[in-house]
């Protein structure tokens, strides 16, 4: 099996990890490419997989490094949390030996992404792929913002917030998480919409399928007001800009490893103990 190593070696630790881990990794599969700087060119390396080293940020570097190409990912997590990336580096070798009998046919699992287009006056002001959310989002001065939301054309509502989020479901587990957004499974065809502080308490989030096309409309915003996916600054916005998103063609594909089940992820990342214990 032939495959790539990525990650961010401005991380404490990565460069030091990559050289440790790539003898191990040599053992099971040829490493034909391994970047991490994030600016290699990986549309004509031949590659079955990649390992990913890091914690969820690298992996949504990753995939946008992939572009419209994404291979198979093996998500090893030098973080924190870690959704995505949730396996431990003393984990990959025996990950790894597995694979190299069974091949990837069967251990895949394909997750939704989103393509982002901006509008001014009709004209596509800025575009990109992204796996978690789009996010329109105030600025300094940090006063609230104005945006109608319309799904297939039809209006929705117009909301007055610090910002609206519209997450996949592997992006439901990040920001719209922390914004009050409910927790959609990963492989699920869905889109979550979740307000950022709404003036109005009847707003709540919206879950809808994947195959609508959502537009949010820029009524009203200071300067600074931007829009921004996976966690990167799109482009600015003004009044009367909008904000197109649509399921995308392609579709992240993670490695299922067993005994990472999605509930065991969230059990543990989350905290989920499901028990209290009083005393020492």
């Amino acid at each position: 099996m032939r495959v790539i190593i990525l990650g961010f070696g401005g991380r404490p630790g990565v460069a030091e990890e990559a050289q440790r881990l790539r003898p191990l990794i040599e053992r099971y599969a040829t490493v034909v490419a391994c970047d991490l700087t994030g600016q290699m060119d990986l549309s004509k390396v031949e590659a079955e997989m990649v390992v990913v080293l890091g914690g969820d940020g690298s992996i949504l570097r990753a995939a946008h490094q992939m572009g419209q190409r994404q291979l198979p990912v093996v998500g090893v997590n030098l973080g924190r949390l870690g959704f995505l990336a949730d396996l431990s580096p003393a984990e990959l070798p025996g990950v790894l030996e597995n694979l190299s009998h069974t091949g990837l046919a069967g251990q895949v699992i394909e997750h939704l992404m989103f393509d982002c287009q901006v509008l001014r006056e009709g004209r596509v002001l800025a575009s990109c792929l992204g796996l978690n959310e789009v996010t329109v989002q105030t600025g300094p001065a940090f006063k609230m913002i104005e945006l109608e939301l319309y799904v297939d054309g039809e209006l929705v509502t117009t909301y007055s917030c610090d910002g609206l989020i519209l997450a996949t479901p592997v992006g439901s587990t990040a920001h719209s998480l922390s914004a009050g957004g409910p927790i959609l499974r990963k492989d699920l065809q869905a889109f979550v919409i979740s307000p950022i502080s709404p003036h109005t308490l009847t707003n709540r989030p919206v879950v809808d399928s994947a195959e609508r096309t959502y537009e949010l409309a820029v009524m009203r915003a200071e300067p600074g007001t931007a829009v921004v996916a996976d966690g990167r600054v799109l482009t600015p916005v003004l009044p009367r800009d909008r904000v197109r998103v649509r399921k995308a063609d392609v579709r992240f594909k993670m490695v299922a490893v067993p005994g990472h089940s999605y509930y065991r992820t969230l059990r543990e990342k989350l905290g989920w103990g499901g028990r209290l214990h009083w005393g020492p």
